[in-house]
């Protein structure tokens, strides 16, 4: 499975940015998706999850009200609206996949916010 992201850049504090990861190659249609993200110095952390079907969508709790995961099952992709952005959500956000008790990751985006 390949995870291809977009989206990142550099943003001011309190700006918007949309990121998308779209899957090919073995997608399995009964998974799990999401982004988790690391800074510098840091370890990577998850940041929001979103199940094929059915369950809960889940969040970090830094970015609970601000940010809001979606995705669309047909286009095999994952979304992250981020919104009101802080200076400590900069990082390298990475696309999610797990499946069939195997874990996938995309290349990496980066994300800076800074005036």
């Amino acid at each position: 499975v390949q995870l291809a992201e977009s989206g990142g850049g550099l943003v001011q504090p309190g700006g918007s940015l949309r990121l998308s990861c779209a899957a090919s190659g073995g997608y399995f249609p009964i998974n799990v998706m999401g982004w988790y993200r690391q800074a510098p110095g840091k370890e990577r952390e998850y940041v929001a999850i979103v199940p094929a079907y059915g369950g809960n969508t889940n969040y970090t709790d830094s970015v609970k009200g601000r940010f809001a995961v979606s995705r669309d099952n047909v286009k095999k992709s994952v979304y992250l609206q981020m919104n009101n952005l802080r200076p400590e959500d900069t990082a390298v956000y990475y696309c999610y996949l797990r499946q069939l008790r195997e874990d996938y990751w995309g290349q990496g985006t980066q994300v800076t916010v800074s005036s």
